[in-house]
């Protein structure tokens, strides 16, 4: 683990989400809470562009998050989703944005300035590698995952990547949350198929398998939403491709850790 975040180190959420209550604005409650955190008029310029395709709003609507929780976003990447989720847990809440040395120097610039000048003060990232994430138990409400499930399949070791255990991660992540606690997953969509070699061809996912993997690691399926869905996207080809780079087929799963 390359950098180990204060509260993994003995400080409990509740503590450093009151250190940083003073810089946070409230949110409002309900739907108006993601609405609000869209529209804010601070976010990165960049980030206002990908809102069309994305539908941040009604995607963490959908997935749960409220003010005051405690979530994880793994695989951060960029920390789109970090910063909207930093605004809707509010002064009473914490993010904690995870990623990995690879996943950075895929975004370049927009990390360093997505955690600026302590812009978020609210988040704390953790740059954990693979196989080396390390949970307090029982401490988060949420775990998102965006289109980073289907790297759980890539199966070649290179430069920078070290294959996922899935079993390990989808226990290491069961025994973070809470009880009731929400796992979130969006994914490229593949056809039926192998999923170990769509990955390796296409980084999609099998939406069914996704599900075999989370009930047989102990998760509950709460919902599923057709809301990124996209029936032009025929699913043979790699999300990469610039013809449907941005514009895939998604599926958006909510899973629950039971009571």
């Amino acid at each position: 683990m390359t950098k180990m975040p204060s509260f993994l180190r003995g400080a409990t959420l509740a503590t450093l989400a009151a250190a940083c209550c003073c810089a946070v604005p409230a949110m409002a409650d309900g739907a108006d809470t993601y609405a609000a955190a869209v529209a804010a008029d601070d976010r990165l310029p960049g980030d206002y562009d990908r809102d069309a395709g994305r539908k941040p709003a009604a995607v963490l609507e959908f997935l749960g998050a409220e003010p005051g929780d405690a979530v994880l976003d793994l695989f951060s990447g960029g920390g789109y989703l970090t910063e909207l989720l930093s605004r809707v847990v509010g002064p009473d809440g914490v993010v904690l944005a995870h990623t990995t040395e690879l996943y950075i120097s895929y975004v370049g610039d927009e990390f360093a300035a997505r955690y600026a000048d302590d812009r978020l003060p609210n988040v704390e990232v953790l740059i954990a590698e693979n196989n080396e994430l390390e949970l307090t138990p029982g401490s988060l409400d949420v775990v998102l995952m965006v289109l980073a499930y289907h790297d759980t399949y890539l199966s070649q070791p290179a430069e920078g990547w070290e294959p996922i255990d899935r079993p390990r991660l989808l226990a290491e992540l069961r025994a973070g949350l809470k009880p009731g606690g929400v796992l979130g997953i969006v994914d490229h969509a593949a056809p039926p198929g192998d999923p170990a070699g769509i990955a390796e061809s296409l980084h999609r996912v099998d939406r069914a398998q996704v599900i075999n993997d989370l009930e047989a690691a102990g998760f509950e399926l709460d919902g599923s939403s057709d809301l990124l869905r996209n029936p032009d996207d025929d699913r043979t080809r790699n999300v990469f491709d610039p013809d449907i780079r941005g514009k895939t087929d998604q599926f958006m799963l909510r899973f629950r850790k039971p009571e």
